[in-house]
């Protein structure tokens, strides 16, 4: 890690710790498969843990899909892509009342891979902590006045697609453009659309270079 990767992640941390101090905090780390979030998530848990200071967490929204009947019944186009792929009334159920009421979490519901439903195994939380949240689509409507902050990730597709294709052996065409990332790139397009997310989020931050990270606001 570089040292400006690791002075930006260090502001990040001051600042994700800075919200609504002395109780619990949501916040969302949104952007594009691909962008770099859950590793971003995983680095600021890291760097917490090295210190005495307020606790991190985090979950991701993929623990949270609909079974693969419901993903697809629509086709697999892009509008199913972003209508369908996840289940959020569960997601709001098992983890953001519970966060709330200072009850213990259930951070995953279903597991994707295996299309099969996960036993709960409920996670205690401090009554002082951040919890982050990180995933594709967290800023639309029905999902941005859950959060007390949140974090747009920031890459272009050209950077994203390979990135995140790199990950499935399936899809191995790095064009946005190309049919086999029509679903997906033409989903966040919709997403866009609709919701605009680096307009809500709190924060952005440009990951297109991963030694050198931008945090724009």
């Amino acid at each position: 890690m570089t040292k400006t990767r690791q002075a930006v992640l260090s502001e990040i941390l001051d600042r994700t710790r800075s919200v609504r101090r002395g109780g619990r905090a949501l916040i969302a780390v949104d952007g594009l498969d691909g962008a770099g979030k859950s590793v971003l998530v995983s680095e600021l848990i890291d760097l917490a843990s090295r210190d005495d200071g307020r606790p991190l967490a985090g979950v991701s929204i993929d623990g949270f899909h609909h079974p693969r009947s419901v993903r697809y019944a629509e086709g697999r186009g892009p509008e199913s892509f972003y209508r369908d792929s996840y289940d959020y009334p569960a997601f709001v159920e098992s983890v953001v009342e519970p966060f709330r009421k200072g009850d213990p979490i259930v951070p995953t519901v279903w597991d994707v891979d295996a299309d099969e439903p996960v036993p709960p195994d409920p996670l205690d939380l401090p009554d002082d902590c951040v919890f982050l949240v990180d995933g594709i689509f967290l800023h639309r409507p029905e999902l941005c006045d859950l959060w007390d902050a949140s974090v747009w990730v920031e890459v272009p597709f050209t950077v994203s697609v390979p990135r995140g294709n790199a990950r499935f052996p399936h899809l191995n065409d790095a064009d946005p453009e190309s049919a086999s990332n029509r679903r997906y790139v033409g989903g966040q397009r919709l997403y866009f659309a609709e919701a605009a997310p680096w307009d809500r989020a709190t924060w952005i931050l440009d990951n297109t270079d991963l030694d050198r990270p931008n945090l724009i606001r």
